[in-house]
């Protein structure tokens, strides 16, 4: 796996894999305008070469004021399971840390989103708030977010708890 910095040119392929990652996904414009906003960075994941190196992940986070946001995470199908989200993640939070200064990070998550709520809890992240209603899901309903975050000022805290020494 690959990991590139994304710029306005990976707005395509962000919004394609952001498309197979989740149902109401972000179009190639948004992540072009997001991209090129003050504090706004993120990375594509691309395969090895048993995949031709296509697109498997995509991270977008935006670092203000001494905080990270991780706006949105997604992996395609195909390349869930492989540690792209972890490896998405992992690559972020040092940038936040490093040219942005941030000491906390935020993310939100769908409440029975267990995969991800135990990913996120793995890398450090502890739940620290609801946000009732957050998640629109169309004909069926709406959908909590559980609001979680990571103390990147704790040693180690951007790896892996099993990780960590």
């Amino acid at each position: 796996m690959r990991l590139i910095r994304a710029t306005e040119a990976e707005a395509l392929v962000m919004a394609t894999v952001h498309a197979q990652a989740f149902e109401n996904s972000w179009r190639e414009d948004e992540f072009e305008d997001l991209l090129d906003g003050e504090g706004i960075y993120g990375f594509v994941a691309e395969g090895g070469a048993e995949t031709d190196g296509s697109p498997w992940g995509v991270i977008l986070c935006r670092a203000v004021a001494g905080e990270m946001e991780i706006l949105t995470v997604g992996v395609a199908p195909a390349a869930r399971r492989r540690g792209v989200a972890a490896a998405l993640i992992a690559a972020a939070l040092p940038v936040a840390r490093g040219e942005f200064g941030a000491i906390e990070v935020f993310l939100e998550v769908a409440v029975d989103n267990e995969g991800a709520i135990a990913l996120y809890e793995r890398l450090g992240f502890v739940g620290s708030g609801l946000r009732k209603s957050y998640y629109d899901r169309g004909a069926e309903g709406v959908m909590d977010a559980l609001v979680m975050r990571l103390d990147l000022a704790a040693r180690g805290s951007y790896l892996p708890r099993d990780e960590v020494g």
